[in-house]
């Protein structure tokens, strides 16, 4: 995994301003070099925290990184391939030890291959596999123990661990079946681990989008998906990061376990 800096990590002008209800904490969020992630990264900041964003196209990161630090926060960019298990627990490291701590953890990195089981690329069903689920294990495994350590001695009482799931999660069609099963798994394991470590502070939150217009729905198989679901009614990656803003806004007492976002037109 490369860790990049090029420049002041800090935010533009200066010292960060001290405001927000996410002043003091930083949040890693994956699959940050566009869509969803992007659109995160940057929700997150206009609520104060500081920001460690990891994907493996730096230059679209350091892009992301001048946006964050145009809100007065910082942003460390750290590239690697999450599909490798070693770089996708560093990153974790990485983030803690550039950015002192942290306090929210969001788990977007993710690959959409449809096909059906008959006749799609066993390769790609490996991608998702591994991006999809292997991936969330893994950077939340590592961490946990830092969210915990927040969780009893940060000034919010509490840490995050947010999981971007998707409808599929909940509904499964031709042709998705094992997209449908990464997301299923997603779902799963965010509820074990919510019932694991809620009493020690740390809430697990799942977010489950419809129809978002991305990278990855952006080809023809993309478009497929959306059933009859004109283009231009699909949600924005914005729309997702508000709720993930929503979610880790929260105070202490409250937990936000489920969101799920769907175009108003999409029936299913």
């Amino acid at each position: 995994m490369t860790d990049t800096n090029t420049g002041n990590d800090g935010p533009a002008g200066g010292a960060a301003p001290s405001y927000g209800p996410l002043s003091g904490c930083v949040a890693l969020v994956t699959g940050a070099s566009s869509g969803i992630g992007a659109a995160t990264a940057v929700a997150l900041a206009r609520q104060g925290a500081d920001l460690a964003v990891v994907a493996r196209r730096t230059e679209r990161l350091e892009d992301l990184a001048a946006t964050v630090r145009k809100e007065g926060r910082s942003c460390a960019v750290l590239t690697a391939d999450l599909r490798d298990t070693a770089q996708a627990r560093q990153c974790v490291e990485d983030a803690v030890e550039r950015c002192g701590r942290l306090d929210v953890l969001v788990n977007n990195a993710g690959s959409v291959v449809p096909g059906k089981v008959e006749e799609s690329d066993p390769e790609g069903w490996e991608r998702m596999l591994d991006l999809n689920v292997r991936t969330v294990l893994h950077t939340s495994q590592q961490a946990l123990p830092h969210l915990l350590r927040t969780a009893s001695d940060g000034p919010r009482g509490v840490a995050d661990v947010v999981n971007v799931s998707s409808v599929a999660g909940r509904l499964a069609r031709p042709g998705n079946g094992v997209y449908s099963a990464t997301k299923h798994a997603v779902g799963a394991m965010s509820e074990a681990m919510r019932q694991e470590v809620t009493a020690r502070g740390v809430r697990v939150g799942l977010v489950e989008p419809g129809m978002v217009a991305t990278e990855l729905t952006a080809d023809s198989a993309g478009a497929t998906v959306g059933r009859g679901v004109p283009r231009e009614s699909w949600l924005r990656p914005e729309d997702i990061a508000r709720a993930i803003a929503f979610m880790v806004t929260q105070p202490s007492h409250a937990a936000v376990n489920e969101i799920m976002v769907r175009p108003t037109a999409q029936e299913h």
